[in-house]
Parts: structure tokens; C-alpha cells; sequence
């Protein structure tokens, strides 16, 4: 039995998130069905994260087990055919130590979350962003984010569905960038709580819409309750980038 380390891209527009449910179909068996297809073995796949319906990766780290002795190359070729025509698409493999796990041994993760600031809506690019018509400021935005990166208690910033244990996490990296016609949203961290990038963009852009003040963002902060924060962005416009592992256990993507 080897195990191998995927990395996936997937559109997340038509799928009930990554994890299997018994509402529709998931990305986690489009990657399982693809593997058996081409192995004959019944496998699990994990992944670094588990996204929601709609939500987007750009490099999604997976591990998952088989027997069937086959070449790196040859992996990546096999899932992707057998995954179409399901958007979803294998961008490297190769085996790994056992003891490797995507969720457990996962050091950092990154998210990006893209905002279109512009009075028409997206076209080419619909479900792949939030559309805000109205203008942000951004400079404001990244006044109230300086409140929330460290170590804190995001209980005001998390799913009221949410099934961690605590709400206490530390926040490497929240910050926001204009590019072109959009305002970019870059989140780091070890580990997040549910649905915590979309509440902590939601609440930035209230910010930015001139509607919150930093201290209203410090606040919502110190409440400790879901009611306190601002609304949940849409899944349309985040994007799963990247999970940092230790070195040795497969090449991670430039920062």
C-alpha cells in the first residue's frame, strides 16, 4: 500500500463542498471514484481543508492510499481522465511517507478571497467572485484586519454550526489588496474555524462600505457572539490557495 499526495484544483460552483454528504455530489467522491476507476480499489481520500459548497481550491492537498504500483506521472494522467468531465482537475502526485497526513500534518493555510468593485455585475467571471458595486476603502479595510490578526477568541467569527472545540485561534495573515476592478483578500493561518473567512471578509467589507468602524470590528471582537460580526460572505469568491507542509513531503507551491 502506497500513499500518495495529490494536488487538486477544483471549481466549487456545483458541489456540496469537498467533503461527501448525502445532498448532492462532493468533490471527495469525484476523487475517490476517479481513483477506484483506474485502480479497482475502494479508497479515502483526505483532504488539507474541508470547503464548502462553492468555495473554490487553486491547489487542494490530498492524501489518499492504494495498492496498484504506478509511476507519479502516470497517476496525475489516470485521476484526471477519470474525473471528467467534473471540474476538477489533478495538478501533481507522488508518494509519500505513511505517517503523512493532509489534514494533521498541515503546518499553514492560505485562502484568497476576491471581491469585483464595480457597477456591473461579472459575466465571465460570475461565481468566482463577490460582486460590490459600491467603491471599498480598502485602507480602512486593513485598519479594522490589523485588530484581528494574533492569537484571539473568534467566537463572533465563526458558524453558529461551527463544531470546534474552541473558538480560539491565531491569525497570521489577514489583508487586503486592490488589483484592476478587484479587491483581494489574502488569510493565513494554521487553522480556521467554520466559515471564518467568509465572516471575517463579510465583516471587512462593511468597513469598507463605510457602514463599520475599526472600533465597531474591535467590538464585534471582544462580543464573543455570532450576532456581533458581520454578515458571511458568499462562497462564490473564495479560494482554497495553498496547505504548508514540513519539507520532504511533496513540493508546495510558491508563496
Amino acid at each position: 500500500m502506497t500513499r500518495w499526495r495529490l494536488e487538486l484544483e477544483y471549481d466549487g460552483a456545483g458541489f456540496v463542498g469537498w467533503q461527501r454528504q448525502d445532498n448532492g455530489l462532493s468533490v471527495q467522491e469525484v476523487v475517490e471514484s476517479g481513483i477506484q476507476g483506474f485502480t479497482g480499489e475502494s479508497v479515502r481520500a483526505t483532504a488539507a481543508g474541508r470547503t464548502d459548497s462553492g468555495v473554490h481550491a487553486l491547489s487542494m492537498t490530498v492524501h489518499v492510499d492504494f495498492a496498484k504500483p504506478m509511476e507519479p506521472e502516470r497517476v496525475m494522467q489516470a485521476l484526471n481522465a477519470h474525473m471528467r468531465p467534473h471540474p476538477v482537475a489533478a495538478l501533481a502526485a507522488r508518494p509519500v511517507p505513511d505517517d503523512f497526513h493532509a489534514r494533521f500534518s498541515c503546518l499553514g493555510r492560505h485562502y484568497r478571497y476576491r471581491i469585483l468593485v464595480r457597477r456591473a455585475g461579472p459575466v465571465l467571471e460570475r461565481g468566482r467572485v463577490w460582486h460590490v458595486p459600491q467603491g471599498l476603502d480598502v485602507d480602512a479595510m486593513n485598519r479594522a484586519a490589523a485588530v484581528l490578526v494574533g492569537r484571539h477568541d473568534f467566537e463572533s467569527f465563526r458558524s453558529t454550526q461551527c463544531q470546534a472545540d474552541t473558538a480560539v485561534k491565531t491569525l497570521d495573515r489577514l489583508h487586503a489588496v486592490p488589483t484592476g476592478e478587484e479587491v483581494v483578500v489574502s488569510v493565513s493561518a494554521r487553522s480556521f474555524l467554520h466559515n471564518q473567512v467568509r465572516i471575517l471578509t463579510g465583516t471587512l467589507v462593511q468597513v469598507g462600505l463605510g457602514r463599520w468602524t475599526v472600533g465597531d470590528v474591535q467590538a464585534a471582537l471582544e462580543a464573543r457572539d455570532r450576532a456581533a460580526a458581520g454578515p458571511t460572505a458568499p462562497p462564490d469568491g473564495l479560494y482554497f490557495v495553498r496547505a504548508d507542509y514540513p519539507r520532504g513531503t511533496g513540493p508546495d507551491p510558491s508563496p
